[in-house]
């Protein structure tokens, strides 16, 4: 089966710095992936290369399609949401306007309608805050918030940078628990960052491991774990 995102020799660059060198990676149709790695390997850059945020040189292709080098609002358009690195939810914004802000891409009321329901079935606790101010949640629902804001584009593939950033552990099993359930129910596909390899680990399928903007290492997720430098590394055993 072809992949639905597929980078090839990706380099990205702040200004004149070189941050990614030349990887290669993929996504499953339906799957998710993990980028692993420490601080500054390029986790983040890679997301934001994806998305269109920073200087590219190489191939990236999305469903067939290549997208390198189109603006990050086309690229939201063939389908590839993005919840950030600190969740990025519009403080000032209610719960229900965020999601609105979300649903932009979208024409039909009615199917914004069911978007609305179908979030908040995911995150009961969102349509209890519905007219709070995004600024004044906990750190947990601000990233519910992020993810819904994301699923309200109805998107094939979500990039998730760091989602257990910062929350407790319980929060974070729901989190994740609940990313599981889109992404078997929906055949929503995901590229995850997450430092916790452990938990990323757990529910993705293939990883890549990045060290200084380059992947050392990839498999399934099975293969990586049992890897001995992954397991004394990243995984604490």
């Amino acid at each position: 089966m072809a992949a639905i995102l597929e980078a090839k020799d990706l380099h990205a660059f702040y200004g004149p710095t070189h941050v990614l060198h030349g990887i290669n990676f993929s996504v499953e149709p339906g799957g998710i992936t993990t980028l692993l790695g420490a601080n500054g390997a390029g986790k983040t850059t890679t997301l934001r290369a994806l998305s269109g945020m920073v200087g590219t040189r190489g191939q990236i292709f999305f469903d067939g399609q290549a997208i390198s080098g189109k603006a990050t609002e086309a690229i939201v358009r063939y389908g590839i949401a993005h919840v950030p690195e600190g969740r990025g939810t519009i403080a000032g914004l209610t719960v229900e306007e965020n999601l609105k802000v979300g649903a932009y891409t979208q024409k039909d009321k009615t199917k914004i309608g069911q978007d609305y329901e179908r979030v908040y079935n995911y995150f009961p606790r969102l349509k209890e805050r519905i007219k709070q101010q995004a600024g004044t949640l906990s750190g947990g629902e601000q990233q519910m918030l992020a993810v819904s804001r994301a699923l309200m584009m109805r998107p094939r593939l979500l990039l998730l940078d760091e989602p257990s950033f910062g929350l407790a552990p319980l929060v974070v099993q729901d989190i994740f628990r609940i990313l599981r359930t889109i992404n078997r129910d929906e055949k929503v596909s995901m590229l995850l960052v997450e430092q916790n390899a452990s938990q990323a680990l757990a529910v993705a399928d293939h990883a890549y491991l990045l060290e200084t903007g380059r992947v050392v290492l990839s498999g399934t997720s099975e293969e990586i774990r049992n890897d001995d430098t992954v397991r004394r590394s990243y995984l604490g055993y």
